[in-house]
């Protein structure tokens, strides 16, 4: 398997990984504080990271992937988590899902900002259709007015888009897991007193739905996922690999269906169809054209 395949199989994984997460969070904080349940994640990953770290002695980041590593704890670490939270106490799943559609455009975006990526004209038109038929698919299906809920799930697209890109970029010489686990251990000096001081009084009155919840987005939103999300966009590239991310939706709303009772509109599947070409033309125009020797 060549590399570039080898990146792309790690992004899908990733992608199945993280399309519980906002499911995950939606009953997790039914139970739970969305400021404890941010930080309490944080505090369980970054705890695990810790310990992997250690256990295979990894060196630590050199001094310049210090700053790099701190927008990946404020993107994915922080904002997205605690953003995607307090957003779904005004949304449903189901709707806060399909924001993720906007997501592989702006990592794509970061990707070239950052990454200097430079994929072909053709790219940015499957970019565009995808994440074109995910937003129509919202508007058609059920698009509450909750301006507040919306607000912060594009704040949190945004903060999520640029740690990606970062962090894949980090990946390149640190590691897909390394990465994720330096940036959790970087921001668990300030996760852990806030997970101490926002804790319930009680844990007596939290389902045991909820607790299952915190335990997901903990191992594998925060941690697991991320080991192959980040391998994935340093193999396959940022741009490309970043698209399969408009399957996430969909995986979501299943997941939302099945394990919330949320109503998921037929329509998915003529939709997923549409979006899983733009996916296949995307990543097939996803490097750039080759030069072709002067004659």
């Amino acid at each position: 398997m060549d590399k570039t395949t080898n990146g792309w199989l790690s992004g899908f994984i990733g992608v199945l990984i993280f399309s519980g997460s906002l499911p995950a969070t939606r009953v997790a904080v039914q139970g739970l504080d969305p400021l404890f349940l941010t930080v309490a994640r944080a505090t369980i990953a970054g705890t695990l990271g810790l310990l992997l770290l250690l256990v295979f002695r990894q060196a630590r980041p050199s001094r310049r992937d210090l700053m790099p590593l701190a927008i990946v704890a404020l993107g994915v670490v922080i904002g997205f988590p605690l953003l995607t939270a307090l957003a779904l106490r005004h949304v449903s799943a189901a709707h806060a899902v399909v924001f993720v559609g906007l997501l592989p455009l702006a990592t794509a975006i970061f990707g070239v900002l950052r990454g200097g990526e430079r994929p072909q004209p053709a790219f940015w038109l499957f970019s565009a259709l995808g994440s074109g038929a995910v937003v129509a698919f919202a508007l058609r299906h059920g698009l509450e007015a909750s301006p507040i809920g919306d607000a912060l799930m594009l704040a949190a697209i945004v903060a999520c888009g640029l740690g990606y890109a970062e962090g894949a970029l980090l990946s390149r010489h640190l590691g897909g897991w390394q990465v994720i686990s330096w940036a959790l251990v970087l921001s668990l000096p300030l996760m852990l007193p806030l997970a101490v001081w926002t804790r319930p009084v009680s844990f007596d009155g939290v389902s045991q739905a909820s607790l299952w919840g915190l335990a997901y987005v903990s191992l594998f939103s925060m941690l697991i996922g991320f080991m192959f999300w980040y391998r994935g966009l340093a193999l396959g590239g940022i741009a490309g690999v970043g698209q399969l991310q408009l399957l996430q939706p969909f995986f979501g709303l299943l997941l939302a269906g099945l394990l919330l009772h949320e109503q998921v509109p037929p329509a998915m599947i003529l939709v997923t169809v549409v979006v899983v070409g733009c996916v296949a033309g995307a990543r097939h125009f996803s490097r750039a054209a080759p030069v072709r020797p002067a004659v």
